[in-house]
């Protein structure tokens, strides 16, 4: 896929959509400015060149590969992005998985603040004009197909269980047993497909995002990584901070982002879907599968 306008593409989405055509080396010095923004931003390219272990020059290339006119422009850029703020969580949240360590500090607290500092850095980074975008093609989908595997299974059900209220077109990909291509086939540019997937990827859920994209299906995927092969076949990509003193990822900020996305689909539905949203809840009471006060 070639993107068009470039230049107004943050690093993140011409990072995600280029990351697997890029040499071993081009790939370590796109890594360590993901994970060091900060250093990027503020330290000389000798000194990032330095503690990275990877040439100055690699880094200039990596900045020519995404199309910036050189490592200055993508510094700059980085330094857009910074807010203290993000930068006082993280390091709060690091303390506290070290003070953890040493029984220093309750579990309780040390996960708490890592997941402040997930959502106020997804909060600082997320494109707002791409999750309007994709909320539109939702909206107006004929079919939205919903994919997750492994840990990312329980958030898909809980979207299709949200959706289920305000709309009567998505559906779950291969649930209980259903073929994934029986769902996917007959998709089409009308439709969507939403797929939720982490490390370590599902090879279905990669699989489908490839098959669906070449069927000219709108794909939106929600991952927490840019090295995920899946982006360079979604039109909509998110990526969800889940950084946690846990021994698992956290999917805080991974509800706090399907949640938004059926809030704002609800909010421009009008009476459509508070009618259906009535309808379901009647439907409900009638078959007794909630119980009123």
């Amino acid at each position: 896929m070639i993107w068009e306008g470039t230049l107004n593409l943050s690093f993140e989405m011409r990072l995600s959509e280029r990351y697997s055509d890029l040499s071993e080396t081009l790939r370590s010095a796109a890594d360590y400015v993901i994970e060091n923004p900060v250093d990027t931003a503020t330290r000389t390219l000798r000194t990032v060149s330095r503690d990275s272990g990877i040439s100055p020059a690699a880094f200039s290339r990596l900045a020519r590969a995404l199309e910036y006119d050189g490592f200055e422009d993508l510094r700059e850029e980085m330094r857009k992005k910074i807010n203290l703020r993000v930068n006082r969580f993280a390091d709060r949240a690091e303390r506290l998985q070290q003070d953890h360590s040493k029984q220093e500090a309750h579990f309780l607290d040390a996960h708490f603040a890592a997941c402040q500092a997930n959502l106020q850095s997804f909060m600082e980074t997320v494109d707002r004009d791409m999750l309007d975008a994709a909320v539109d093609r939702i909206a107006a989908a004929r079919k939205v197909l919903l994919l997750g595997a492994l840990g990312s299974t329980g958030v898909v059900e809980y979207l299709s269980y949200m959706a289920s209220f305000c709309a009567d077109n998505w559906a779950m990909a291969s649930r209980m047993g259903a073929s994934l291509g029986g769902g996917i086939a007959g998709l089409d540019q009308r439709d969507v497909l939403i797929i939720v997937t982490k490390p370590p990827f599902s090879s279905r859920a990669l699989r489908a995002a490839e098959l669906a994209q070449q069927q000219g299906v709108y794909v939106v995927l929600i991952t927490d990584t840019h090295s995920c092969p899946a982006l360079k076949h979604a039109a909509a990509r998110f990526f969800v901070p889940t950084d946690s003193p846990h021994f698992y990822s956290s999917y805080v900020v991974t509800m706090f982002l399907v949640e938004t996305l059926i809030g704002v689909l609800v909010s421009r539905s009008g009476p459509a879907a508070r009618a259906r949203i009535a309808e379901v809840e009647g439907a409900n009471r009638v078959l007794a599968e909630v119980w009123d006060l």
